[in-house]
């Protein structure tokens, strides 16, 4: 639980230099206490008084640095259930499912098939970020199976699933470096496996048959002075899975108990036994209630795009909206003839008109400035939206230098904002669109017929 600002104040030591920023230490204790600045901004604190405090204010959630290079993920470290009460930290991580029961032939494809997801979606990338390869009792193919993958060109992080500590020994070694996740712990061979991870300070992934046998496994683990860990709460059916992954996310959340204060792991893979379908689905649920790494079998565009989508929308700053990158971007292979239509670089108006536009197949020029990543009625009323602005960036991207058509077209809620576009934009003709996405389409085909 975090301290309060008294007790706080009690371990600074009192001397108001303000050299944190703050008249005094009291301030200081306050905005401590509140989460708005970190303990270490004051110079003069002790050092056990810092990790007294430190340890009291972390998350109740411990964070995990995991995978290496381009495939470093951080896990973990939030701090509320719901995206309304705060923003949530790190998001959930995807994984490809392998295992050495698979053949040559079999690995190979789920390998090919890990490089055709990789795409952008505002600003970040979408792709299968681990690899989870379970160990069953081949240990030959378990290992030629992690290295094939290590010398090809996907790149990601690992889950290793693996209960002999030996064979994770092993395994570890393959990757060494590449910092794998390593699940396999439970109530018998645990201190073998703290073993295998402690060295090199790997996230160690515990299991157990119920909740009680996770939380005592887990609390063993602790005593034996090993932090990094995850906890796999896939039970028999979807709804021991279900609740497992509540109840360690409410437990470390709500009730504050760190022993539960761990990212989650679920192999969804195994809850759909083969079924795509309720693969989505079961994903979709653990991507809200709390998966931090999902095991699927596969990840295709069919299940990438509703995921990624449902993930992006969850763990962005609901008081931040996204937004798309301000420049001009062509939809249907537009020319030197095409017209300009413009908008605003909120994400979802974005979205919505470019699939308008090129439903309609007819070449178009989007231009989109910076209009504070509001919607278009917002964000003309904060003044981040109209004539000048469209103007301004006109010439800062050298919209002209693009097509000689000087037809540019306008949202229709904002017809008011013709005559200041015509006059920040003098040679061009402002041609009002339609009020309403879906209208784009027979819009643009009767404007290409006319022209």
């Amino acid at each position: 639980m975090a301290l309060k600002a008294l007790d706080i104040f009690k371990l600074t030591p009192k001397k108001n230099c303000k050299e944190c920023g703050f008249p005094t230490c009291m301030a200081f204790s306050m905005k401590v206490a509140s989460g708005a600045v970190e303990v270490s901004a004051c110079p003069k604190m002790a050092p056990e008084a810092l990790a007294k405090l430190a340890a009291a204010t972390a998350p109740p959630m411990k964070t995990l640095k995991v995978g290496a290079g381009e495939s470093e993920y951080e896990l973990g470290g939030e701090t509320v259930l719901f995206r309304h009460e705060k923003t949530l930290v790190n998001r959930n991580r995807y994984a490809v499912k392998f295992c050495d029961c698979m053949d040559e032939a079999a690995v190979d494809a789920k390998i090919e098939g890990m490089k055709v997801v990789n795409y952008e979606r505002i600003g970040e990338i979408m792709k299968p970020e681990f690899a989870y390869v379970k160990y069953n009792d081949n240990k030959d193919n378990f290992l030629a199976i992690i290295n094939k993958i290590k010398d090809s060109d996907v790149e990601c992080a690992y889950v290793l699933e693996v209960a002999d500590a030996d064979v994770a020994k092993e395994a570890v070694a393959a990757l060494a470096g590449l910092k794998p996740v390593v699940i396999g712990a439970n109530k018998d061979n645990f201190a073998a496996m703290i073993d295998v991870v402690k060295a090199d300070g790997l996230a160690l992934g515990v299991q157990g048959a119920n909740l009680e046998e996770l939380y005592t496994t887990v609390q063993a683990i602790e005593a034996a002075d090993y932090k990094e860990l995850i906890i796999d709460v896939t039970g028999e059916t979807v709804k021991d899975t279900y609740v497992n992954a509540i109840q360690v996310r409410r437990i470390a959340l709500k009730e504050g108990d760190r022993s539960f204060g761990y990212p989650s792991f679920v192999n969804v893979a195994k809850l759909a036994n083969g079924d795509a379908n309720l693969e989505i689905a079961l994903s979709s649920v653990f991507t809200v209630k709390y998966g931090t790494i999902l095991a699927v079998e596969d990840m295709t565009y069919a299940k990438a795009l509703p995921l990624y989508a449902l993930r992006q929308n969850i763990f962005t700053d609901p008081q931040k909206p996204m937004r798309v990158e301000a420049k001009v971007y062509p939809l249907n292979n537009p020319d030197k003839n095409s017209p300009v239509l413009c908008s605003v670089d909120f994400a979802l108006t974005y979205f919505t008109i470019t699939g308008d536009i090129e439903a309609s197949k007819v070449p178009c020029w989007l231009m989109i400035p910076d209009a504070g990543g509001y919607s278009v009625l917002t964000a003309w009323s904060a003044g981040k939206f109209g004539g000048s602005v469209i103007g301004a960036f006109a010439k800062e991207c050298n919209i002209e230098s693009y097509t000689d058509c000087r037809d540019i077209v306008i949202p229709g809620k904002l017809a008011v904002i013709k005559p200041d576009v015509a006059d920040n934009m003098p040679g061009w003709n402002v041609v009002v669109g339609p009020l309403e996405s879906m209208e784009l389409p027979k819009f643009l085909k009767e404007y290409a017929a006319n022209h």
